[in-house]
Protein backbone atom coordinates (compact mmCIF):
# COMPACT_ATOMS: atom_id res chain seq x y z
CA UNK A 1 0.00 0.00 0.00
CA UNK A 2 1.41 3.40 -0.97
CA UNK A 3 2.11 6.14 1.59
CA UNK A 4 -0.75 8.34 0.40
CA UNK A 5 -3.32 5.53 0.48
CA UNK A 6 -2.15 4.45 3.92
CA UNK A 7 -2.33 7.99 5.33
CA UNK A 8 -5.73 8.63 3.77
CA UNK A 9 -7.05 5.48 5.42
CA UNK A 10 -5.63 6.54 8.79
CA UNK A 11 -7.33 9.93 8.52
CA UNK A 12 -10.67 8.52 7.34
CA UNK A 13 -10.69 6.07 10.25
CA UNK A 14 -10.83 8.99 12.70
CA UNK A 15 -14.45 10.20 13.20
CA UNK A 16 -13.67 13.90 13.00
CA UNK A 17 -17.17 15.33 12.68
CA UNK A 18 -17.08 19.14 13.07
CA UNK A 19 -15.49 20.50 15.25
CA UNK A 20 -13.86 17.31 16.53
CA UNK A 21 -10.42 16.76 15.02
CA UNK A 22 -10.15 13.23 16.49
CA UNK A 23 -6.36 13.36 16.49
CA UNK A 24 -5.94 13.98 12.76
CA UNK A 25 -3.82 17.08 13.23
CA UNK A 26 -1.58 15.35 15.77
CA UNK A 27 -0.93 12.64 13.18
CA UNK A 28 -0.24 15.16 10.41
CA UNK A 29 1.85 17.36 12.69
CA UNK A 30 4.06 14.46 13.75
CA UNK A 31 4.79 13.54 10.14
CA UNK A 32 5.58 17.12 9.20
CA UNK A 33 7.78 17.58 12.27
CA UNK A 34 9.80 14.54 11.26
CA UNK A 35 10.84 16.28 8.01
CA UNK A 36 11.76 19.58 9.60
CA UNK A 37 8.55 21.59 9.94
CA UNK A 38 8.07 23.80 12.98
CA UNK A 39 4.71 22.82 14.46
CA UNK A 40 2.13 24.95 16.28
CA UNK A 41 -1.13 23.51 17.52
CA UNK A 42 -3.57 26.41 17.92
CA UNK A 43 -6.83 25.78 19.72
CA UNK A 44 -9.55 28.42 19.73
CA UNK A 45 -12.69 27.49 21.62
CA UNK A 46 -13.56 23.92 20.64
CA UNK A 47 -11.63 24.09 17.38
CA UNK A 48 -8.19 22.60 16.70
CA UNK A 49 -5.91 24.27 14.17
CA UNK A 50 -2.46 23.39 12.91
CA UNK A 51 0.15 25.82 11.61
CA UNK A 52 3.30 24.13 10.38
CA UNK A 53 6.15 25.86 8.53
CA UNK A 54 9.35 24.78 6.82
CA UNK A 55 11.75 27.66 6.15
CA UNK A 56 11.53 31.25 7.30
CA UNK A 57 12.31 33.40 4.28
CA UNK A 58 11.30 34.01 0.70
CA UNK A 59 7.86 33.58 -0.83
CA UNK A 60 5.51 31.49 1.27
CA UNK A 61 3.49 28.65 -0.28
CA UNK A 62 0.72 27.41 2.01
CA UNK A 63 -1.21 24.15 1.69
CA UNK A 64 -4.55 24.59 3.45
CA UNK A 65 -7.40 22.28 4.34
CA UNK A 66 -9.66 20.85 7.00
CA UNK A 67 -9.78 17.65 9.00
CA UNK A 68 -13.43 17.97 9.97
CA UNK A 69 -16.14 16.17 8.04
CA UNK A 70 -19.92 16.37 7.89
CA UNK A 71 -21.95 13.80 9.78
CA UNK A 72 -22.39 10.49 7.94
CA UNK A 73 -26.12 10.54 8.69
CA UNK A 74 -28.00 7.26 8.88
CA UNK A 75 -25.46 4.42 9.01
CA UNK A 76 -28.00 2.04 7.50
CA UNK A 77 -27.68 3.87 4.19
CA UNK A 78 -23.95 3.17 3.93
CA UNK A 79 -22.61 -0.01 2.39
CA UNK A 80 -19.96 -0.09 5.12
CA UNK A 81 -19.06 1.77 8.31
CA UNK A 82 -18.21 5.35 7.17
CA UNK A 83 -15.27 5.51 9.57
CA UNK A 84 -13.82 2.13 8.66
CA UNK A 85 -12.14 2.81 5.30
CA UNK A 86 -12.78 0.12 2.73
CA UNK A 87 -11.01 -0.35 -0.59
CA UNK A 88 -13.04 -2.00 -3.33
CA UNK A 89 -12.24 -2.13 -7.04
CA UNK A 90 -9.57 0.53 -6.74
CA UNK A 91 -11.77 2.96 -4.79
CA UNK A 92 -11.42 3.99 -1.13
CA UNK A 93 -14.75 4.49 0.67
CA UNK A 94 -15.37 6.45 3.87
CA UNK A 95 -16.67 9.75 5.22
CA UNK A 96 -14.20 12.47 4.32
CA UNK A 97 -12.38 10.37 1.73
CA UNK A 98 -12.89 13.08 -0.90
CA UNK A 99 -13.73 16.07 1.29
CA UNK A 100 -10.98 16.39 2.12
CA UNK A 101 -8.75 13.82 3.74
CA UNK A 102 -7.47 12.66 0.38
CA UNK A 103 -6.23 16.19 -0.25
CA UNK A 104 -4.59 16.41 3.17
CA UNK A 105 -2.84 13.07 2.80
CA UNK A 106 -1.60 13.96 -0.68
CA UNK A 107 -0.24 17.30 0.55
CA UNK A 108 1.71 15.68 3.38
CA UNK A 109 3.16 12.91 1.21
CA UNK A 110 4.02 15.41 -1.54
CA UNK A 111 5.91 17.54 0.99
CA UNK A 112 7.74 14.48 2.29
CA UNK A 113 8.82 13.49 -1.20
CA UNK A 114 9.77 17.01 -2.23
CA UNK A 115 11.85 17.75 0.86
CA UNK A 116 13.60 14.39 0.84
CA UNK A 117 16.38 15.88 -1.27
CA UNK A 118 15.50 19.58 -1.31
CA UNK A 119 16.76 21.63 1.62
CA UNK A 120 17.83 24.81 -0.21
CA UNK A 121 14.60 26.39 -1.39
CA UNK A 122 13.75 29.73 -2.91
CA UNK A 123 10.99 30.16 -0.33
CA UNK A 124 9.05 28.48 2.47
CA UNK A 125 6.28 25.89 2.76
CA UNK A 126 3.51 25.90 5.36
CA UNK A 127 0.37 23.98 6.25
CA UNK A 128 -2.77 25.64 7.64
CA UNK A 129 -5.27 23.03 8.75
CA UNK A 130 -8.48 23.48 10.74
CA UNK A 131 -11.28 21.35 12.19
CA UNK A 132 -13.96 23.99 11.61
CA UNK A 133 -14.48 24.34 7.85
CA UNK A 134 -17.74 22.39 7.65
CA UNK A 135 -19.17 24.22 10.66
CA UNK A 136 -19.47 27.87 11.73
CA UNK A 137 -15.93 28.64 10.51
CA UNK A 138 -15.40 31.14 13.31
CA UNK A 139 -12.53 29.66 15.31
CA UNK A 140 -10.73 27.97 12.44
CA UNK A 141 -8.86 29.38 9.47
CA UNK A 142 -10.36 32.80 10.11
CA UNK A 143 -8.69 33.01 13.54
CA UNK A 144 -5.38 31.58 12.34
CA UNK A 145 -5.18 34.09 9.49
CA UNK A 146 -5.82 36.92 11.95
CA UNK A 147 -2.99 35.60 14.14
CA UNK A 148 -0.62 35.36 11.19
CA UNK A 149 -1.46 38.91 10.18
CA UNK A 150 -0.55 40.15 13.67
CA UNK A 151 2.77 38.35 13.28
CA UNK A 152 3.28 40.02 9.87
CA UNK A 153 3.30 36.64 8.14
CA UNK A 154 2.45 37.14 4.47
CA UNK A 155 1.07 34.23 2.44
CA UNK A 156 2.03 34.57 -1.22
CA UNK A 157 0.43 31.44 -2.66
CA UNK A 158 -2.17 29.11 -1.19
CA UNK A 159 -3.33 25.72 -2.48
CA UNK A 160 -6.46 24.28 -0.87
CA UNK A 161 -7.05 20.57 -1.26
CA UNK A 162 -10.80 20.90 -1.73
CA UNK A 163 -12.29 18.37 -4.20
CA UNK A 164 -12.47 20.51 -7.32
CA UNK A 165 -12.66 17.99 -10.17
CA UNK A 166 -16.13 17.71 -11.70
CA UNK A 167 -16.15 14.82 -14.18
CA UNK A 168 -12.56 13.64 -14.49
CA UNK A 169 -9.54 14.15 -12.29
CA UNK A 170 -7.82 17.35 -13.34
CA UNK A 171 -10.64 18.93 -15.32
CA UNK A 172 -11.28 21.88 -12.97
CA UNK A 173 -9.13 24.32 -11.03
CA UNK A 174 -10.95 26.76 -8.79
CA UNK A 175 -9.47 30.25 -8.68
CA UNK A 176 -12.22 31.87 -6.64
CA UNK A 177 -15.62 31.40 -5.06
CA UNK A 178 -18.90 33.23 -5.09
CA UNK A 179 -20.08 35.08 -2.01
CA UNK A 180 -22.73 33.56 0.22
CA UNK A 181 -25.40 35.58 2.03
CA UNK A 182 -28.25 34.00 4.00
CA UNK A 183 -31.45 35.69 5.10
CA UNK A 184 -33.67 34.42 7.93
CA UNK A 185 -37.01 36.08 7.30
CA UNK A 186 -40.12 36.07 9.49
CA UNK A 187 -43.36 37.40 8.05
CA UNK A 188 -45.87 38.45 10.71
CA UNK A 189 -49.61 37.92 10.35
CA UNK A 190 -52.62 37.52 12.62
CA UNK A 191 -53.76 34.07 13.69
CA UNK A 192 -57.40 33.20 13.29
CA UNK A 193 -60.04 30.70 12.24
CA UNK A 194 -59.72 29.78 8.58
CA UNK A 195 -63.50 30.27 8.13
CA UNK A 196 -63.14 33.94 9.12
CA UNK A 197 -60.22 35.25 7.04
CA UNK A 198 -61.43 38.84 7.48
CA UNK A 199 -60.52 38.51 11.18
CA UNK A 200 -57.01 37.24 10.48
CA UNK A 201 -54.02 38.08 8.31
CA UNK A 202 -52.47 35.13 6.51
CA UNK A 203 -48.64 35.52 6.49
CA UNK A 204 -48.20 32.72 3.95
CA UNK A 205 -50.40 34.36 1.35
CA UNK A 206 -48.85 37.75 2.19
CA UNK A 207 -45.36 36.36 1.62
CA UNK A 208 -45.93 34.63 -1.72
CA UNK A 209 -46.04 37.69 -4.02
CA UNK A 210 -42.89 39.13 -2.44
CA UNK A 211 -41.05 35.81 -2.64
CA UNK A 212 -42.11 35.43 -6.26
CA UNK A 213 -40.70 38.86 -7.06
CA UNK A 214 -37.45 38.04 -5.27
CA UNK A 215 -37.16 34.78 -7.19
CA UNK A 216 -37.80 36.51 -10.50
CA UNK A 217 -35.33 39.35 -9.88
CA UNK A 218 -32.40 39.83 -12.22
CA UNK A 219 -29.62 40.52 -9.72
CA UNK A 220 -26.69 40.89 -12.13
CA UNK A 221 -25.19 39.45 -15.31
CA UNK A 222 -22.07 37.97 -13.74
CA UNK A 223 -18.87 38.31 -15.74
CA UNK A 224 -16.11 36.26 -17.34
CA UNK A 225 -15.15 34.82 -13.95
CA UNK A 226 -18.48 34.53 -12.11
CA UNK A 227 -21.91 33.24 -13.08
CA UNK A 228 -24.88 35.56 -12.37
CA UNK A 229 -26.02 35.94 -8.79
CA UNK A 230 -28.67 33.41 -7.76
CA UNK A 231 -31.44 33.56 -5.14
CA UNK A 232 -32.80 30.33 -3.68
CA UNK A 233 -35.30 29.56 -0.92
CA UNK A 234 -34.16 26.62 1.19
CA UNK A 235 -36.80 26.52 3.94
CA UNK A 236 -40.42 27.67 4.39
CA UNK A 237 -42.08 26.89 7.71
CA UNK A 238 -45.50 27.94 8.93
CA UNK A 239 -48.78 26.65 10.32
CA UNK A 240 -49.91 25.12 13.59
CA UNK A 241 -50.55 21.67 12.18
CA UNK A 242 -54.29 22.25 12.29
CA UNK A 243 -56.20 22.45 9.04
CA UNK A 244 -58.55 25.23 10.14
CA UNK A 245 -56.12 27.79 11.62
CA UNK A 246 -54.48 30.70 9.82
CA UNK A 247 -50.98 30.92 11.33
CA UNK A 248 -49.51 33.94 13.04
CA UNK A 249 -46.21 33.92 11.19
CA UNK A 250 -44.18 32.33 8.41
CA UNK A 251 -40.43 31.67 8.54
CA UNK A 252 -38.40 31.63 5.34
CA UNK A 253 -34.71 30.92 4.90
CA UNK A 254 -33.07 31.96 1.65
CA UNK A 255 -29.57 32.30 0.26
CA UNK A 256 -27.72 34.34 -2.32
CA UNK A 257 -24.67 32.95 -4.12
CA UNK A 258 -23.38 36.17 -5.57
CA UNK A 259 -20.74 37.41 -7.96
CA UNK A 260 -18.30 40.26 -7.48
CA UNK A 261 -20.61 42.49 -9.54
CA UNK A 262 -22.71 43.17 -6.46
CA UNK A 263 -22.08 43.55 -2.72
CA UNK A 264 -23.86 41.94 0.21
CA UNK A 265 -25.05 45.39 1.28
CA UNK A 266 -26.61 46.04 -2.13
CA UNK A 267 -28.42 42.70 -2.04
CA UNK A 268 -29.78 43.41 1.43
CA UNK A 269 -31.00 46.85 0.36
CA UNK A 270 -32.83 45.45 -2.67
CA UNK A 271 -34.49 42.72 -0.57
CA UNK A 272 -35.74 45.26 1.97
CA UNK A 273 -37.16 47.45 -0.80
CA UNK A 274 -39.15 44.54 -2.22
CA UNK A 275 -40.46 43.45 1.17
CA UNK A 276 -41.43 47.03 2.01
CA UNK A 277 -43.08 47.44 -1.39
CA UNK A 278 -45.42 44.56 -0.52
CA UNK A 279 -46.23 46.20 2.84
CA UNK A 280 -45.14 43.20 4.86
CA UNK A 281 -44.60 43.22 8.59
CA UNK A 282 -41.36 41.34 8.97
CA UNK A 283 -38.10 40.75 10.74
CA UNK A 284 -34.95 39.63 8.96
CA UNK A 285 -31.60 38.39 10.22
CA UNK A 286 -28.69 38.46 7.80
CA UNK A 287 -25.82 35.99 7.93
CA UNK A 288 -22.84 36.76 5.71
CA UNK A 289 -21.02 33.48 5.05
CA UNK A 290 -18.27 34.97 2.92
CA UNK A 291 -17.58 37.56 0.25
CA UNK A 292 -16.63 36.52 -3.29
CA UNK A 293 -12.92 36.24 -3.97
CA UNK A 294 -10.94 35.81 -7.15
CA UNK A 295 -7.35 35.03 -8.07
CA UNK A 296 -6.99 36.37 -11.62
CA UNK A 297 -4.97 34.27 -14.07
CA UNK A 298 -1.32 34.70 -13.10
CA UNK A 299 1.69 32.85 -11.80
CA UNK A 300 -0.10 30.43 -9.46
CA UNK A 301 -2.95 29.54 -11.81
CA UNK A 302 -0.59 29.17 -14.77
CA UNK A 303 1.83 27.03 -12.76
CA UNK A 304 -0.92 24.74 -11.51
CA UNK A 305 -2.50 24.41 -14.96
CA UNK A 306 0.84 23.46 -16.52
CA UNK A 307 1.64 20.92 -13.80
CA UNK A 308 -1.81 19.33 -14.07
CA UNK A 309 -1.59 19.22 -17.87
CA UNK A 310 1.87 17.64 -17.78
CA UNK A 311 0.64 14.93 -15.39
CA UNK A 312 -2.86 14.23 -16.68
CA UNK A 313 -2.90 15.53 -20.25
CA UNK A 314 -5.86 17.76 -19.31
CA UNK A 315 -5.80 21.54 -19.15
CA UNK A 316 -8.06 22.32 -16.18
CA UNK A 317 -10.73 24.94 -16.60
CA UNK A 318 -10.58 27.90 -14.22
CA UNK A 319 -13.82 27.98 -12.25
CA UNK A 320 -15.43 29.87 -9.34
CA UNK A 321 -18.47 27.66 -8.74
CA UNK A 322 -19.39 25.45 -5.83
CA UNK A 323 -19.98 26.38 -2.22
CA UNK A 324 -17.84 28.42 0.11
CA UNK A 325 -14.33 27.47 1.19
CA UNK A 326 -11.75 28.79 3.63
CA UNK A 327 -10.11 30.55 0.72
CA UNK A 328 -12.50 33.40 1.59
CA UNK A 329 -10.36 34.13 4.66
CA UNK A 330 -6.98 33.81 2.97
CA UNK A 331 -7.46 35.61 -0.37
CA UNK A 332 -8.44 39.01 1.12
CA UNK A 333 -5.01 39.19 2.78
CA UNK A 334 -3.37 39.42 -0.62
CA UNK A 335 -2.57 35.77 -1.33
CA UNK A 336 -3.08 34.08 -4.67
CA UNK A 337 -5.45 31.20 -3.88
CA UNK A 338 -6.41 28.13 -5.87
CA UNK A 339 -8.27 24.93 -5.03
CA UNK A 340 -7.43 21.61 -6.55
CA UNK A 341 -8.37 18.12 -5.48
CA UNK A 342 -10.12 14.87 -6.43
CA UNK A 343 -13.61 14.35 -7.83
CA UNK A 344 -16.40 15.96 -5.82
CA UNK A 345 -19.24 13.75 -7.10
CA UNK A 346 -19.68 11.92 -3.77
CA UNK A 347 -18.89 14.63 -1.21
CA UNK A 348 -21.43 14.93 1.63
CA UNK A 349 -23.17 11.79 0.30
CA UNK A 350 -23.39 8.22 1.56
CA UNK A 351 -20.59 6.00 0.30
CA UNK A 352 -18.26 8.97 -0.22
CA UNK A 353 -15.16 7.79 -2.04
CA UNK A 354 -11.94 8.58 -3.89
CA UNK A 355 -10.15 6.59 -6.59
CA UNK A 356 -6.72 5.32 -5.60
CA UNK A 357 -5.26 6.36 -8.95
CA UNK A 358 -6.45 9.93 -8.32
CA UNK A 359 -4.73 9.89 -4.93
CA UNK A 360 -1.41 9.05 -6.54
CA UNK A 361 -1.88 11.70 -9.23
CA UNK A 362 -2.77 14.29 -6.58
CA UNK A 363 0.57 13.74 -4.85
CA UNK A 364 2.32 14.34 -8.17
CA UNK A 365 0.39 17.57 -8.75
CA UNK A 366 1.14 19.04 -5.31
CA UNK A 367 4.78 18.02 -5.57
CA UNK A 368 4.96 19.52 -9.06
CA UNK A 369 3.61 22.84 -7.81
CA UNK A 370 6.25 22.92 -5.08
CA UNK A 371 8.98 22.14 -7.58
CA UNK A 372 7.83 24.85 -10.00
CA UNK A 373 7.52 27.58 -7.37
CA UNK A 374 10.23 26.77 -4.82
CA UNK A 375 12.89 24.45 -6.23
CA UNK A 376 15.97 26.61 -6.83
CA UNK A 377 17.40 23.98 -9.18
CA UNK A 378 14.58 24.34 -11.73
Amino acid sequence: MSDVVSLTKELVSRPSVTPNDAGCQQLIGARLASIGFKIEHLRFGSVDNLWARFGSSGNLLVFAGHTDVVTPGSLELWDSDPFVPVIKNGVLYGRGAADMKAGLAAMVVAAEQFLQDKRNLTGSIAFLITSDEEGPSIDGTHRVVELLEKRSVKIDWCVLGEPSSLHEFGDTLRNGRRGSLTGLLRIHGVQGHIAYPERADNPIQRALPALTELYQQHWDDGNEHFSPTSFQISNFNSGTGAGNVIPASADIRFNFRYSNMVTAEQLQERVHKILDKHKLRYQIEWRAMGNPFLTPPGLLTATAQKVIFDITGKLPKLDTGGGTSDGRFIAPKGAQVIEFGPLNATIHKVNECVALTDLELLVCVYKGIMQALLDCST
